[in-house]
Order: structure tokens, then sequence, then C-alpha cells
């Protein structure tokens, strides 16, 4: 049994990609983050885990890392249509309705604030989900990039706009891609 004075442990590790480094951390029951390494304050969201599991970070792999490298892999080949990988989210149950939102978004497709807004049935709120899209701290996994401006610009990536336009452009081409051979077969 544990003492309540020991912490548990949260594993984080630093991978490549093609868009850059990602920080991973796990927890015991999932993925609690995935944000890019050369963000301002992620020293900042390392204290926000700690702070909201009550752990401490060890930098190191688990199994929950490794299967989303696999995960990750295979999204950066073209290969993986939605992960699978059990997440820990870390916010409010507004944030975590509007996150569960996020990944009901097909891959390959996008959708503006507004349609995000009206798909939760909340279309009053279109500031509010998008504060929560922005509080979103599972890059990739969790789908904020497929959220684009009402005009279809590409706006408000934590990431960078430049890596927003590699995701969307990957996720297209692998969706027309899939498209393409699934017409050819009928």
């Amino acid at each position: 049994m544990k003492q309540t004075n020991e912490l548990s442990v949260i594993h984080l590790q630093q991978i490549e990609t093609p868009i850059g480094a990602l920080v991973i951390c796990a927890s015991e029951k999932g993925i609690c983050l995935v944000e890019f390494a050369d963000i301002q304050d992620l020293e900042r969201e390392y204290q926000r885990i700690c702070k909201a599991k009550q752990a401490r970070i060890v930098e190191g792999s688990s199994d929950l890392i490794e299967q989303l490298k696999g995960e990750l892999d295979a999204y950066f080949k073209g290969e993986l249509k939605a992960f699978t990988v059990p997440l820990d989210l870390i916010g409010t149950e507004f944030q975590q309705t509007v996150w569960q939102g996020l990944c009901a978004i097909p891959y390959g497709q996008t959708k503006s604030y507004k349609e995000q807004a009206e798909f939760l049935q909340l279309p009053k709120s279109i500031r509010a989900v998008a504060n929560a899209n922005g509080q979103n701290r599972i890059a990739l996994v969790i789908p904020c990039h497929r959220i684009i401006g009402t005009d279809r610009s590409l706006t408000g990536y934590r990431g960078g706009i430049w890596r927003k336009k590699f995701l969307l452009e990957l996720e297209n081409k692998a969706y027309n891609k899939t498209e393409q051979l699934s017409l050819a077969l009928e």
C-alpha cells in the first residue's frame, strides 16, 4: 500500500519527429502530455502535471510511451488515422468535453471553431470552446490542429502555424490516397 506522502511517478521522454522534438509524459493511467519541446513555459507544464497528479517526473520510458512512439511513427508515415493509446487528461469537465469533441473530427478533415461549438451543442460558446482547445496539452493525439478559422484560414496553434500546416497536409495527402484507393477498388 502506498503511503500518503509517497508521490507517484510520471515518466517523461523526448522524441524526434518530422516536425521537431516532442516531449511525452505518461502516468500509470495514460499519456498526460504531448507537447513541442520548443514551446514557452514547458517547465510550467511539468509543474502543473506534478501538482494535478501528486507525482514527480522521472526521465525514462514506459509501456504507454513506447505505444505512443509506435503510433506516432505510423501517423507520420500516413498509416495511422486514430490513436489508441490511453490518455490521462488533466482539465475541467468542460475542457475534457471539448477535447473529446476534437477527437471526433475525422482524420483528414477540419472544422471551424464555430462548427466545433455547434457540434458540441454549445453554439453561443465559441470563445469558451476555442479557449479550451488552446488548453489542450496532448498535441497530435487530441487533434486541435484540425480546427481552423471560419474563413478556412490556419489560426491559433500552440506549436506554430507551420506545424499545423504540415499536419493538415500530411493528413489530407494520406486521406485522399485512401479515398483514391477505395474508388479504384469499386
